[in-house]
């Protein structure tokens, strides 16, 4: 996991960072490694700040998924990118390299979902069953790598591990994704369950800026260990 933290985007309302997996977003109790704490220490050494950093946090990132994640740096800004993402007002790409070749190659995948009561994770449901939402993902193959293809994917709705569950209810789990039926192993070896990662990425995020309200995208490199895939696109550059 690398210590030094990877800035896509900064000014004085909002920051964007690349999250590595298997690091967490945020998380309690205080001391635990997460990226709030990273970019709250690279805020308070690179301006010098004295007191405490404040940090908005308008969404995350499973712990598995490596990528763009998106903070505000005052309580206006925080306030109105909070709107954004409540609203699905932010356009979010992912890339996820899964098992098996996806048909046809472009497409929508509809399905009803549900969170399990007291553990972190989704199981698909009928219609109209209780707790059930509707899942809606647009996906595009872009080529076919080791073990698979790669996939581009656009959220249209916003449910618990949305896309780890309809990839693996089609037939195409994400790769490495064990708990949603992965056959095939992806990243380093880990010795505890939270170390694993998953080959699936938060390329880039479409958001308005919070103060001057001018449409900006972020788009973040791939990891390393993507490389074991083969994949031929240029995807190692930020923009």
């Amino acid at each position: 996991m690398p210590s030094e933290l990877t800035v896509l985007y900064e000014d004085n309302h909002c920051l964007a960072v690349v999250k590595p997996a298997p690091l967490l977003t945020q998380g309690v109790p205080p001391g635990i490694p997460t990226l709030e704490a990273m970019v709250k220490a690279y805020i308070k050494e690179k301006h010098n700040k004295p007191g405490n950093v404040y940090l908005g946090i308008p969404h995350r990132l499973d712990r598995p998924v490596s990528g763009v994640v998106l903070f505000a740096r005052n309580t206006k800004a925080a306030q109105r990118l909070a709107e954004q993402f409540h609203k699905r007002q932010v356009t979010k790409v992912y890339w996820g390299a899964v098992e098996g070749i996806v048909a046809p190659p472009e497409g929508v995948w509809r399905d009803w979902l549900r969170k399990i009561k007291e553990e972190a994770r989704s199981e698909q449901t009928a219609e109209g069953a209780e707790g059930s939402k509707e899942a809606i993902l647009r996906y595009r193959v872009i080529e076919e790598c080791t073990g698979g293809c790669l996939v581009e994917f656009a959220p249209q709705t916003g449910r618990m591990h949305q896309l780890r569950v309809q990839a693996a209810l089609h037939g195409h789990p994400i790769q490495g994704d064990v708990q949603y039926g992965a056959k095939l192993p992806f990243g380093p070896p880990a010795e505890l369950p939270r170390d694993r990662v998953i080959a699936l990425h938060a390329r880039n995020l479409t958001f308005l800026h919070p103060i001057r309200y001018e449409p900006m995208t972020v788009t973040a490199p791939l990891p390393k260990e993507w490389q074991s895939l083969g994949i031929t696109i240029n995807a190692t550059a930020p923009v």
